[in-house]
């Protein structure tokens, strides 16, 4: 991708007019949102699409939004993306005491309602703000932080996002994705069951069926290439599966600083003519991948929901993913897509899905179906109603009917 990008589309009526309604009960008309990373960076993902478009439908809405996030490389430190204020200074780590600063001392300018996207680092908001307020947190980080720093200073991200943050949260209402993850935020890290909601995702309207399915049988993937991703137990399970479907490709779309260990495997499992290292496409190319895989597929270790899951669903293509927090509500397991366990797991997922035309015809199906539950409006509402009224009780996810 050439960086995530955001095409949410306009509001209704009905959502403009609620937004309206809720800003004009709170007196919120001006919401900061701190986050780690931009849009605009090379290393954004999912979180950022979900911030970023969410901020938009925001400003479209009338309200004044600034999100402020570290530096990005090659991009300005201050401008207005959709409609909204963008501010970015500060190194990854930096950015944290930075932006509380910033805050505390007014740099940011007036603020009514303060967001706090805790992506495995809190910026301990509760400690300095006192006003409207939430967090969102989208999944609990665990075993991610060994993979990112190694053993020794793993452990000390994990005391800090499971013992030492969350006592400092207790009062603040916390979003998160799905079901599953906030069944992790009440288990893990102990928050109150009635201080955490659920607010879905939504999907872009371009995201549309279409185009071709590819001759062949075609998986595509798509994510940072990083540790918590598991390229390389996602290359090896495919050269499984390919010893039962002879002519599987692999097409793996994105970058990042595992690339030498992804190619590596590819290397050793002699995938140099079936796997496709893509790098970086262009929006309409992911589109047509999307349009073109007869699935695509995770491995991942964690994640607060699975993104590029729902959105080949909406272009008409299930998944086969491991079964983790995330993963397990974007996918309606054997209606829109497969969960299943470790490498071997997937490797079966992949041959069963790929060897049985009737499964697939069903599941693409239930990946329409399920794509059609997820709206961006409904993200945008439902998050505001959390910041206005102090209360998680009204965000809850919109497709809770199985298949």
């Amino acid at each position: 991708m050439t960086g995530p990008s955001v095409h949410a589309g306009s509001l209704s009526t009905a959502g403009r007019a609620r937004l309206a309604e809720l800003a004009d009960a709170s007196g919120i008309r001006r919401v900061h949102m701190l986050g780690w990373r931009d849009l605009d960076d090379d290393e954004a993902g999912g979180s950022e699409v979900h911030a970023s478009t969410v901020a938009a439908l925001w400003a479209e809405a009338g309200l004044e939004v600034t999100m402020r996030s570290s530096a990005s490389k090659g991009r300005s430190a201050e401008g207005f993306r959709d409609g909204y204020r963008v501010i970015r200074r500060g190194s990854r780590y930096g950015v944290f005491p930075r932006a509380a600063a910033a805050e505390i001392t007014g740099r940011h300018g007036p603020s009514d309602a303060l967001v706090e996207i805790w992506n495995g680092m809190p910026f301990v908001s509760p400690l300095w703000w006192r006003g409207p307020h939430a967090v969102w947190l989208h999944h609990v980080h665990g075993p991610m932080w060994n993979m990112a720093l190694g053993d020794r200073l793993g452990k000390v991200g994990r005391l800090l996002e499971e013992r030492v943050a969350p006592p400092l949260y207790r009062r603040v209402p916390v979003v998160t994705l799905s079901a599953s993850s906030e069944e992790e935020l009440t288990r893990d890290l102990g928050f109150s069951q009635d201080r955490v909601g659920v607010v879905e995702p939504g999907i872009d309207a371009r995201y549309t069926p279409g185009g071709t399915r590819s001759e062949t049988p075609l998986v595509v993937a798509v994510a940072r290439l990083a540790p918590v991703k598991r390229f390389s137990m996602l290359v090896r399970a495919a050269a499984r599966a390919r010893e039962r479907v002879g002519d599987l490709r692999l097409v793996i779309v994105g970058e990042g600083y595992m690339r030498p260990d992804v190619v590596a495997t590819i290397e050793a499992v002699g995938g140099q003519s079936w796997v496709h290292m893509a790098g970086h496409v262009s929006d309409d190319e992911l589109i047509d991948l999307y349009r073109s895989a007869w699935c695509v597929a995770s491995a991942s270790e964690r994640e607060g929901w699975g993104m590029t899951m729902t959105e080949a669903a909406a272009c008409g293509t299930p998944a086969v993913a491991t079964d983790i927090a995330g993963h397990a509500d974007a996918i309606r397991a054997d209606h829109s897509g497969l969960l299943v366990d470790g490498e071997q797991g997937l490797a079966d997922g992949l041959a069963r899905l790929l060897g049985d035309a009737a499964l697939r015809t069903r599941l693409q199906a239930g990946a329409l179906l399920r794509a059609a539950e997820l709206t961006w409006e409904h993200t945008a509402v439902a998050n505001f109603e959390v910041l206005a009224t102090g209360s998680v009780a009204n965000a809850r996810p919109l497709g809770t009917s199985g298949p």
